[in-house]
């Protein structure tokens, strides 16, 4: 029964980036093109889910662990370095550029469509060479585990 709680969350993760437009990357694109014509209308979107974020991160902080895991995983790193900067803009550019982030890309696999699975083979080979520490010289994560 705990093994189908993740498979329900990203059930309700997908349906929420179909029914907001997040999978469609015309929409997207139209969100982030600020000087052209601009469609506003993904900012609810990402304001409804900071304001849940908000709320919630406020309560489920101050639990001694998270329901269904033994310890929360919090970053031991709180400053910015080359990596987060390089994998912010590198993350920004594909982005803007195809109008897909991770979870809508994989959302939209279903379509079946050749440049969202092309797509998305890019995206798991980024992932695989951001582990390669390319903005860091090689000084591997900083990130360890800690319990709030």
């Amino acid at each position: 029964m705990v093994q189908l709680i993740p498979l329900l969350c990203g059930v309700i993760f997908g349906l929420g980036l179909a029914i907001s437009g997040m999978i469609n990357p015309a929409k997207v694109i139209g969100f982030l093109d600020v000087t052209g014509n601009w469609d506003p209308s993904l900012a609810f979107v990402m304001g409804g889910a900071v304001a849940v974020t908000a709320v919630a991160f406020r309560f489920v902080l101050r639990w001694p662990k998270p329901l269904l895991h033994d310890q929360f995983d919090l970053p031991a790193r709180q400053d910015l370095d080359m990596r987060l900067v390089g994998g912010a803009v590198i993350f920004g550019a594909g982005w803007g550029l195809s109008g897909f982030c991770p979870g809508p890309a994989i959302a939209s696999l279903a379509f079946l469509k050749p440049e969202i699975g092309i797509f998305v083979v890019a995206m798991v080979v980024g992932s695989y060479l951001a582990r390669l520490d390319i903005f860091a010289g090689g000084a591997g994560s900083q990130s360890t585990r800690s319990s709030a």
